[in-house]
């Protein structure tokens, strides 16, 4: 990893822990933010105000994925855990849900939230989404909300991806995609890496990646745009059996 990208990543950490520490909405600095309608209204009343309040994404992830009752998920980048303890609850007690984070305070807060809401089938772990501490094929689904675009080390992501999710599992990702006419230098013009924009990959870069890693069927869905030439999109891909 080059300085550059060292020093990315430390800018990534600072900004989402001074999110987490402020219990913030504001996330990145562009329209990527969450704004609330990616969740039902019946979701958002039902979360620990801390875990709203810290949402930090595109998306939801956790219906993109269609959960089912008896899987582990996992959540890369799990932030305050929103997304986690939702996934938890749809998995219900014969499942769980794992979250990842590199940020101590988005952790600590992500574990406040889910003892707020009483589940006992979640974990929060700390680690890098380029170097998940899971067991090989230890997990049936992997979810992300506005994270893989903030990694230096993408095709890490896709591998450890791949690694963790059993024979069978998928994706279901939210994050934000270039157009595929978008250099990375026009990319950066619309935006900064924490901000989500700059580091995000173009539709060709991102299918070729998951397939490089071992994905099939992938699929990417715009949803709504962000910036000129980007847009939020729903991400899924398969492990074959």
């Amino acid at each position: 990893m080059t300085v550059g990208d060292t020093e990315r990543r430390e800018e990534v950490r600072q900004r989402y822990a001074n999110s987490a520490l402020a219990v913030s909405d504001a996330c990145c600095g562009t329209s990527s933010c969450v704004t609330g309608e990616e969740y039902s209204s019946d979701e958002l009343s039902s979360l620990p105000q801390g875990a709203s309040a810290a949402s930090l994404g595109c998306g939801n992830p956790t219906a993109v994925a269609e959960l089912r009752e008896g899987e582990t998920v996992l959540d890369l980048g799990s932030g305050g855990g929103i997304d986690v303890i939702l996934s938890a609850r749809r998995v219900g007690a014969t499942g769980f849900a794992y979250g990842l984070d590199m940020t101590d305070e988005m952790l600590e807060l992500a574990r406040r939230n889910a003892a707020e809401a009483n589940l006992d089938n979640i974990e929060f772990l700390k680690g890098l989404i380029e170097e998940v501490p899971l067991d090989d094929q230890s997990v049936d689904v992997v979810i992300s909300n506005c994270v893989i675009n903030l990694s230096v080390d993408k095709p890490s992501v896709f591998a450890e991806m791949f690694r963790v999710i059993r024979s069978g599992g998928r994706i279901g990702i939210t994050d934000i995609v270039a157009d595929d006419a978008l250099t990375p230098d026009q990319r950066a013009e619309r935006g900064d890496w924490v901000g989500c924009i700059a580091g995000a990959l173009s539709v060709s870069e991102y299918r070729s990646g998951l397939d490089q890693a071992g994905f099939v069927d992938v699929t990417l869905t715009p949803t709504h745009s962000v910036a000129d030439g980007l847009d939020s999109m729903i991400v899924r891909a398969f492990k074959p059996s």
